[in-house]
This record gives C-alpha cells, structure tokens and sequence, in this order.
C-alpha cells in the first residue's frame, strides 16, 4: 500500500469522515502528533516512508524535502499559504505542491472588520468595564471618519476593500504589483507608497503573503511612521511584521492598538508580553474559522493529494459521492 501523512490540524478532527474514501483508493493512512504543525526534525522521522501527504504549515525546507525523495510524490497543503515548503527544493525532486488559491478570503476579510470595529466602537473595552462592575462611557468613532490602509490587494486585501467601502471609509492601498484598474476606480482606492500609507492610515491591515519582499514589512523604521492613533491588523503571516519592534511601539505609546491573528512564533509563547497588553487583540491563528470554507478545503485537499499521486478522481463532487455510499 502507497502510505500517505495526515498532519492538517483542522481536518484531523474529521478524518474519520475521509479515511474510507482514501483507503478505498489503496492509501495507508499515518496521522503523526500534530501541535499546530510539524517542525522539519519530526517530519524527518518518517523520511523515505510516505508518498504525500496532506499537511498544514509543516517546515518542509530543502533538507526534508531532499531526505523524503525520492519516495515524496506530493504535498497537498490544507488551505492557501505555501511559504513553509521550499518550492525550489521541491521542483528540484519533482515534488509536486499543490494548494486552494482563495481559500479563506471571505472568513479572513470579515475578521478584519470585525477587529477594526471593536476598535471603532471600544466593544472590548466596555465588556471588561461593564464585568469589574465600571458604568464607563468610553468615546468611540466610527469608521465612516477613519482612513483605511490596505498593504496587499490581493484576494484578501481586495475583499477587505469591499467590505470596508460601504462603511464610508477612506481606502488607501500598497502593492509590489499593478493592480487593475477598472477595481481601483470602482472602489474609489488612492494607491500610494507604504510610507504614505502608514502616515494617513487610522487602521493598517496586512494582507500580503510571506515571501523575501514582506518579510519583516512592518519594522522598526516603518512603524516610526504610522500615526500615534492607528491600530495595526495582521491577518496574514507572523513575520510579516517584526514583533519585537511592535511590542515595543506599542509599551512607548507609539501606536493605538493591534489586532493580531498570526504570530513570529506559533502558538504564542507564554511569556509574550503581548498577552499583557490592554490595547491589543489577539487570536490563534484562527481568522480562517468557516464550517463552509474549511469543508471546501477538506475536499479540494484530498483531491489535490490524490492528484498527486497520480490517481484519477474526476472532480470534487465526485469524491463526495464516495462518502455517501
């Protein structure tokens, strides 16, 4: 049997709904101890022994991706972000990397709303008031007042735009690529550099994927421009921003506030000083959170791997059916 790894966390909790039909196409199925992902020692320990896998953010660097070959066919990555497995190594082996573009652009675009409006409307704040027992009228505003900057138009920052647009907001986005035109003017969106951006924006969110250019986008230097009363949102990767120097511009006063989804580290440590600010707003890595989407994922996964692996499946809706009989 053609033996294949199940490390995604969110479609472990149920596997048991897939396991039959990927048996049934004469795959033996290995689910390793997953803790938010696999580092590249633990997936070495089954080097040479599997053919896929369907994996989350596991570290597939050149080193692991060179010890599994050549018996690695193929990585089916659960959701969109590939910037854990070396592409490079992988084209190198003929390990094919497969993932689901636009994956959770509907969750993720909410999610930023969500953060700027408890900011806005200080809903946090008023709940742990209201609970200590505080009749505390905090002044809010709303965004109809607030500029928006996007960093990274892409699916996500674009969904973010036209949800923020019928609030009223002031849109300015930044991207490393042109951008079409004819979204640019019916969303009424000024382009501008990341330093205007960071200068004029009341709300940051960044929406870019991880790559050399992004890494470590939000800094020191950078965040020396942004206005004292922005908030920060990063819902796309950790190292997009430099924590170290956030968590300092936030203990200075230097900026408002940040909502933050993803981390430097995943999952947060626990003595990470960002546990203990007021001001901020944190969730694990969780902003993809959708019965529907997560359910489209599971699918396309299983697909993807199957491909992979050089098994005809037709479509999806065909795979369903499987699970039916």
């Amino acid at each position: 049997m053609r033996t294949v790894l199940i490390t995604a966390p969110y479609i472990l909790p149920v596997m048991h709904r897939f396991i039959p039909i990927l048996e049934s196409f004469g795959l033996n199925l290995v689910f390793p101890e997953v803790n938010e992902r696999l580092d590249p020692d633990e997936i070495l320990r089954f080097a040479g022994q599997f053919e896929g896998t369907i994996c989350g953010d596991d570290r597939y660097t050149a080193e692991v991706i060179a010890a599994c070959s050549p018996q690695l066919k193929v990585l089916s990555k659960w959701g969109t972000g590939i910037d854990a497995i070396d592409q490079e190594a992988a084209n190198k082996h003929g390990v094919k990397v497969f993932r689901t573009p636009n994956a959770f652009t509907v969750p993720v675009s909410e999610s930023v709303m969500a953060n700027m409006l408890a900011f806005a409307r200080n809903v946090p704040w008023m709940d742990c008031a209201m609970k200590a027992g505080e009749w505390k009228k905090i002044s809010g505003h709303t965004l109809m007042e607030s500029t928006l900057g996007v960093v990274g138009v892409g699916n996500i920052g674009k969904a973010v735009i036209r949800r923020a647009r019928p609030f009223g907001m002031k849109i300015l986005a930044n991207d490393i690529i042109e951008i079409e035109p004819d979204f640019i003017i019916e969303q009424r969106i000024e382009m501008t550099s990341l330093q205007d951006l960071l200068e004029r924006s009341d709300y940051i969110s960044l929406n870019t994927s991880l790559n050399p250019t992004s890494r470590h986008l939000i800094n020191a230097e950078t965040l020396r421009r942004v206005k004292q009363t922005a908030v920060l949102i990063n819902t796309c990767r950790g190292p997009v921003v430099h924590e170290e120097a956030l968590i300092e511009a936030l203990q200075e006063g230097r900026l408002r506030g940040a909502a933050l989804d993803v981390f430097e580290q995943e999952p947060l440590p626990a003595d990470s000083p960002l546990k203990e600010m007021d001001n901020v707003l944190l969730s694990p890595h969780n902003t993809n959170s959708s019965p529907y989407f997560m359910e489209r994922i599971h699918w396309n996964s299983i697909r993807n791997l199957l491909i992979g692996l050089d098994i005809a499946v037709g479509d999806v809706d065909s795979l369903k059916a499987m699970e039916n009989k």
